[in-house]
C-alpha cells in the first residue's frame, strides 16, 4: 500500500480530534540523531519532554498528521500526575480533568455499594489520587509543552517502515506523503503502540494471555449531575450476568463500559439501536444524551522478553499490554519513560555507561509484570470461568457488605499505583534500622514544604533530603535540608527524618538510599551505585 493510500485508510479507521500539518522530509536526509522516538502518543511525547528539558536533541516520528480521537486512555493515576507535573503539565492536566479519589463497587440491584475505596489515603499531597481526561486532551497538553523545548523536533505524518540494528546505533527508513527517507540514530526508543512496527521489524516475541470476553465502550455527551467517582457494577439488573462501569470525563463526556460476553456480533453491538437500550437501562429511560463514540474491544496481557535490544529500547504498549481494568496501560507507559529518561540522559551526557540502561530493563520489567499480574487477576474476578469461580466471587461480594476482611478480595480492577523496586541493582539497602519512613526502591511521598510542596522542589536531578546533617553533599546532587525550611514537620514525619539523617533521591523521584548516619563516603558510594557503577 502506498503512503497516500495508507494515510487515507488511517483517516477512515481512526477518528480525528485535531488536524496537524504534515512535516516535510528533512533536508538532512540520513543525518544521525542522538535519539529518535518512534511514536507520538502520550508515552513518546512525555519522554521527548523529559529529554528536551535536559537539553538533549530528540526527533519524534509521529505516524499520523492528526491527533486521534475516540475511546482511548482516560484515567491518569497520582503517580502519573506527579510525573507529568515534573514535566510541566501536571497542574494543567488536573485543571482540565475530572478529579476523583473515591471508587464504589455495586452488586446486583443493591442501591448501596458493597465496597468503596479511596485512591488518596494519604492526604496533604499536591496531586489527587486520579483524574479522568481524554487522551486527546492529554496529547494536546504534551504537544503544547514540547513547543517550548527547542531541542525537540516533532515530525507529523512520518511512519517508520523498516529498522535495522547497526554496530553503534540503528538505521530506519521513514515513509511520508512526500516520499521516503533514511534516518540514523544512536538510540531509538519504540513508543509505537501495541502493533509496534519496530518490534515487528526486530522479530521480537510478544508473549502472554489473550482474553475472549468482549466489552462495549460507549462515550456519550450529557449534562447530568453525578458524583465525580468511579462506579462499577457486578451483575447489575441493567446488564444481568455481566459487569458495567461509569466514569465522568471533561466537557460533559461520560464513559460507559458494558461487558458483553464471548460470542457476539461485534458490528451489531455498536449500532446505535443496540447500544441505546443499555444506556437507558443504566441511566434511566428518559436520559438525554448524544453519542460520541462506540467501540467493542477485547484485551490481552502480554510483554516482550527484554525492553532493551542494543540501541533500540521499548516503552509503553510496544513493550507490554494489559487489560484496561485498573488503568494500567498508559500509566504503565508513563512509568517506563520516567524510569528511562534520566538514565538515557546520563548515558548521552557521558556521566554513565550504557549498562545503566540495563537497569531500565530490570526495573521496567518489574513494573510490567506487576501490572500484568494485577490486570490478569482483575480479569479473572470480573469474568469468572466456571461455577466454582463464580461462587467464590459472589461469596466475596456478599460478605463485603458487612465484613471488612472480604473487601480486600473485591477486584473490579486494582487501580494503578506506583511500583517499588526494593531489589533493584541500583538501590542501596538499609544498614541501620528505620522506624517508619519510605523504604529504598520506593517512590517519593509528597508533603507540604515551605510555601509549596516537596515534589516541586525535587526537579530532575539527584537530591539529598536531609535534616541538619554535617556530611558533604556529593557533586551534582541538590540539597534540601529541613533545618533550613519552614513547614517541614509533615515531611519529617513521613520520612522519619530525625536530626542528622538523610535520604538520597533519584531524578525520577525514587528513594535510592537512606542513612541514619550519612557520611561523605557512604553518600558517594550510594550515588555511584545509583548510576550503575
Amino acid at each position: 500500500m502506498d503512503v497516500e493510500a495508507q494515510s487515507s485508510s488511517w483517516r477512515n479507521e481512526v477518528p480525528i480530534w485535531r488536524e496537524l500539518e504534515a512535516s516535510p522530509i528533512p533536508e538532512s536526509d540520513g543525518r544521525r540523531a542522538p535519539v529518535v522516538i518512534v511514536g507520538a502518543g502520550p508515552v513518546g511525547l512525555a519522554l521527548a519532554i523529559d529529554l528536551g528539558m535536559r537539553g538533549q536533541n530528540v526527533v519524534v516520528l509521529g505516524r499520523f498528521d492528526f491527533v486521534a480521537g475516540g475511546s482511548k486512555a482516560i484515567c491518569f493515576s497520582k503517580r502519573s500526575l506527579d510525573i507529568l507535573d515534573r514535566l510541566g503539565i501536571g497542574q494543567a492536566a488536573a485543571e482540565k480533568g475530572v478529579i476523583w479519589n473515591v471508587g464504589k463497587v455495586f452488586w446486583q440491584d443493591r442501591e448501596e455499594p458493597v465496597y468503596q475505596f479511596d485512591m488518596l489515603p494519604v492526604k496533604s499531597q499536591k496531586m489527587p489520587g486520579f483524574i479522568n481526561i481524554q487522551q486527546y486532551h492529554m496529547e494536546d497538553l504534551l504537544i503544547q509543552r514540547l513547543a517550548e523545548l527547542p531541542s525537540v523536533e516533532l515530525r507529523w505524518g512520518h511512519d517508520v517502515d523498516s529498522v535495522s540494528i547497526e554496530e553503534d546505533g540503528a538505521q530506519m527508513t521513514v515513509k511520508t506523503a512526500s516520499g521516503t527517507y533514511n534516518q540514523s540514530a544512536r538510540w531509538v526508543v519504540a513508543c509505537d503502540g501495541s502493533r509496534s512496527t519496530v518490534r515487528e521489524q526486530l522479530g521480537l516475541e510478544f508473549e502472554g494471555r489473550v482474553f475472549e470476553d468482549n466489552f462495549l465502550i460507549a462515550d456519550i455527551k450529557m449534562e447530568e449531575e453525578r458524583p465525580s467517582e468511579r462506579w462499577f457494577w457486578f451483575d447489575p439488573p441493567f446488564n444481568p450476568g455481566q459487569s458495567a462501569l461509569l466514569h465522568k470525563q471533561p466537557d460533559d463526556i461520560w464513559r460507559l463500559d458494558f461487558q458483553l460476553g464471548c460470542d457476539i456480533d461485534r458490528d451489531a453491538c455498536t449500532k446505535p439501536e443496540n447500544v441505546d437500550p443499555l444506556i437507558r437501562a443504566l441511566l434511566g429511560a428518559d436520559a438525554q444524551y448524544e453519542p460520541v463514540w462506540y467501540s467493542v474491544y477485547t484485551f490481552q496481557c502480554r510483554r516482550i522478553g527484554s525492553f532493551v535490544h542494543g540501541p533500540v529500547i521499548f516503552a509503553g504498549d510496544s513493550a507490554h499490554l494489559v487489560s484496561p481494568f485498573g488503568a494500567r496501560g498508559c500509566n504503565g507507559g508513563l512509568a517506563d519513560i520516567d524510569n528511562l529518561g534520566w538514565k538515557l540522559d546520563a548515558v548521552l551526557s557521558g556521566r554513565a555507561g550504557a549498562r545503566l540502561l540495563e537497569s531500565y530493563n530490570e526495573e521496567a520489567i518489574i513494573t510490567a509484570d506487576e501490572n500484568i499480574l494485577n490486570s490478569s487477576r482483575s480479569t479473572d474476578f470480573l469474568t469468572p470461568k466456571g461455577d466454582v469461580s463464580m461462587a467464590f466471587r459472589n461469596a466475596v461480594l456478599e460478605l463485603s457488605t458487612d465484613y471488612p476482611f472480604a473487601r480486600s478480595f473485591v477486584n473490579s480492577g486494582r487501580l494503578s499505583t506506583a511500583v517499588s523496586y526494593p531489589n533493584s541493582s541500583l538501590i542501596t539497602h538499609d544498614i541501620e534500622y528505620w522506624d517508619g519512613g519510605v523504604a529504598p526502591g520506593s517512590p517519593v511521598l509528597d508533603a507540604p514544604l515551605g510555601e509549596g510542596w516537596l515534589m516541586d522542589r525535587l526537579g530532575n536531578r539527584f537530591t539529598l533530603l536531609a535534616n541538619d546533617i554535617e556530611a558533604k553533599v556529593p557533586p551534582g546532587v541538590d540539597l534540601i535540608d529541613l533545618a533550613d525550611n519552614d513547614n517541614s514537620a509533615l515531611v519529617s514525619n513521613r520520612y522519619a527524618l530525625a536530626p542528622g539523617t538523610a535520604y538520597l533521591l533519584r531524578p525520577d523521584q525514587y528513594v535510592a538510599a537512606r542513612f541514619q548516619n550519612p557520611t561523605s563516603e557512604n553518600l558517594k558510594n550510594a550515588l555511584q551505585k545509583s548510576m550503575g557503577n
